[in-house]
């Protein structure tokens, strides 16, 4: 049995009437013949999630039926895959961060837990920031030994195509991976601002408008570095933290490359079995 998961933490109460709050819940787990049921779900507010049918895994596909984040929103995600339980979370579509008046950000806190034997992906389409938005997104995932996770986390700093660019607007994102309680994975970035002219800056992102980043927590971790090193593009590299942990980093120069050169790393991270509303 499944241990239910904690309430929401505290930090994410807000401060005043929200535009839009959701909280969606969710664990897989095995049944006697080791197939893959959903556990535990439960969907608040602007949060629900599709399940289609699959026979080796549980695939949530998250809907924000806000329609997108803006100030004094308050979403969080809570996913466990129970022991020997393969879950997989993406989304529907790109999420999109709206111009936020006033200092109050959109918070959004997504917390992830792997048991031993379990596997985790988690797989989110493209975040879009928008002109003016104010963003704070964390994501904390806790392995177990001898659980795996694939995450990927893809931004995409305003669409090129349409002329966006962004003069002023504010972005943080804090993503920790912690394993058996000890700390294996930190990294964190904040952008205020003029975000276009930083990113242009050569030793920032040399231009590029989209990004996106890949790890990978598993003891089979090493084996992908010399294959995705030979097809990633120029500006993108990977490396080993360790030898069951793969960092890798995109820059493009905008969405579109961006999903060009992501969908082979991820194709090959998830024996060609990526959701099918990435193809869409």
């Amino acid at each position: 049995m499944l241990q239910q998961l904690p309430r929401p933490a505290p930090d994410i109460a807000p401060s005043g009437p929200p535009r839009a709050r959701g909280l969606l819940r969710i664990t897989a787990e095995v049944d006697a013949t080791g197939a893959a049921r959903l556990g535990l779900l439960r969907q608040e507010g602007a949060l629900r999630a599709l399940f289609p049918r699959l026979p080796n895994r549980v695939e949530a596909v998250v809907l924000n039926t806000s329609g997108g984040a803006t100030g004094g929103d308050r979403l969080r995600i809570e996913a466990e895959a129970g022991p020997g339980a393969h879950l997989r979370l993406t989304t529907q579509a790109a999420e999109r961060a709206y111009r936020a008046t006033g200092s109050v950000p959109a918070r959004i806190r997504n917390h992830l837990r792997v048991a031993t034997g379990a596997r985790l992906d988690w797989l989110p389409q493209e975040t879009i920031l928008f002109e003016g938005c104010h963003l704070d997104r964390r994501l904390t995932l806790d392995l177990a030994p001898g659980g795996r996770a694939l995450i990927v986390e893809p931004v995409i700093f305003g669409r090129v195509l349409m002329g966006e660019s962004l003069r002023d607007a504010r972005f943080r994102d804090r993503v920790e991976i912690r394993r058996d309680g000890v700390p294996l994975y930190l990294d964190a970035l904040s952008f205020s601002g003029d975000v276009t002219a930083h990113l242009a800056r050569p030793a920032v992102a040399n231009g590029a408008a989209a990004m996106a980043s890949v790890i990978l927590a598993a003891p089979e971790a090493e084996s992908h570095l010399a294959p995705l090193r030979a097809a990633l593009p120029a500006a993108a590299g990977a490396t080993l933290l360790a030898p069951d942990l793969l960092v890798l980093r995109l820059l493009a120069a905008d969405g579109f490359d961006l999903r060009a050169a992501l969908l082979p790393v991820l194709d090959r991270l998830t024996g060609g079995t990526l959701p099918a509303s990435w193809r869409l």
